[in-house]
């Protein structure tokens, strides 16, 4: 049976809760040092099945490993990049969020920054792969991540310290060498999590960025070259998925703000094919900048789906959102997916998996009723 390829009607973002077994054995390696890294693995294994079993079953065309096998949606994938070290400080909180706080862990360049040939996702998507009949997908986060998750102090290694573009050409080279290995690692659907693109129209972090010395509208195109330069010559038969959000973790938030100030570059400097875009809330303002999307083939995902909570939408609620989407460009641009992932980190968002399947079934009806596809 031959694999569907992307752009589809219905996808998600990626992330998935992690189940009972899954959260034990973490706290059993990491914490409690009683199991070995074998056993640990056995139990994302069987989870990684179980998770690509249910993507399957509510009638997606395509799967995620859910991220079970990460603590954090963007660091486990920037630990293991050649120049970076992570860092465990005596303060209170890591990142501020509305209602919660993440875990004092922070990222620092140390060096010049590569991908390796060995990255450990590599084989992660590979057992994705191995473990499903439709099309397998792997979401990292995007290379403007490497620099706005990073402190300005942070940043040690004094050739970057001292000039950041060329911390943001050596990204790019970088995550052009991801996007390469991926390819030969049979990947042909590979997304990026670049929401700070989303971040940078909050007007509130956009003066953070200004009293910092950085112009916000300036680190919009730094961060749109980035992408571009990282997937320009990539095979045509794969596809650059990229998704934008407000933050997420434990079903709270962080920026706010319309798409307005990067619309443009998102949708035409990137060079990306897919748009993952949070709409769930009037955080991120109106549709208006859906009318920047080129003509063509690339594909729009509107979250109108959160996965912040379990109240569940109506598929008669989505047409007439997607009525308004109508308004501002052509329908079979689009397709449905929710929000974010459920799951950003591995602590989840304050829902239960029967609401996240919920919530992945009504992704596939909602395709369906208005595409007669997924």
């Amino acid at each position: 049976m031959s694999v569907k390829p992307p752009p589809y009607r219905a996808d998600h973002v990626g992330s998935l809760l992690r189940n009972d077994a899954v959260k034990t054995a973490r706290h059993e390696f990491y914490d409690e040092k009683s199991i070995g890294r074998d056993a640990l693995t056995a139990v994302e294994d069987d989870a990684i099945r179980e998770a690509i079993k249910l993507q399957e079953d509510v009638g997606l065309p395509v799967v995620t490993d859910g991220e079970l096998r990460r603590s954090f949606w963007h660091y486990d994938f920037m630990e293991d990049l050649e120049g970076f070290k992570f860092v465990e400080r005596d303060v209170a909180t890591g990142h501020n969020f509305k209602g919660a706080n993440t875990r004092p862990i922070f990222p620092t360049i140390t060096g010049p920054v590569d991908f390796p040939a060995d990255h450990p996702m590599l084989e992660h998507f590979k057992f994705v792969a191995a473990n499903t009949s439709v099309m397998p997908k792997i979401s990292i986060p995007g290379p403007s991540c490497c620099h706005f998750r990073v402190a300005k102090a942070d940043i040690g290694h004094k050739p970057y310290a001292d000039d950041l573009e060329l911390l943001f050409a050596d990204l790019a080279k970088a995550y052009k060498k991801a996007v390469n290995a991926f390819y030969e690692a049979g990947c042909r659907y590979l997304q990026m999590d670049d929401i700070f693109f989303a971040y940078l129209c909050d007007p509130k972090i956009r003066a953070e960025k200004q009293a910092e010395g950085l112009d916000p509208d300036w680190l919009i195109d730094q961060y749109a070259k980035m992408m571009h330069d990282a997937i320009d010559g990539r095979p045509d038969d794969m596809m650059i998925g990229m998704h934008m959000c407000r933050g997420n973790f434990k079903s709270t938030w962080i920026a706010e703000g319309a798409y307005d100030p990067a619309a443009d570059a998102v949708f035409n400097k990137t060079g990306v094919d897919i748009y993952f875009m949070e709409y769930d809330t009037d955080r991120a303002g109106g549709l208006e900048p859906l009318r920047l999307l080129p003509k063509g083939n690339k594909r729009v995902l509107p979250g109108f789906i959160t996965t912040k909570s379990g109240e569940l939408e109506t598929v008669d609620d989505l047409r007439r959102k997607f009525d308004e989407v109508a308004k501002y460009a052509d329908l079979d641009q689009f397709g449905i997916a929710p929000q974010c992932g459920f799951s950003s980190t591995e602590e989840g968002n304050d829902i239960t998996i029967d609401d996240q399947k919920r919530k992945l079934e009504l992704v596939v009806k909602t395709a369906e009723a208005i595409w007669g596809e997924v």
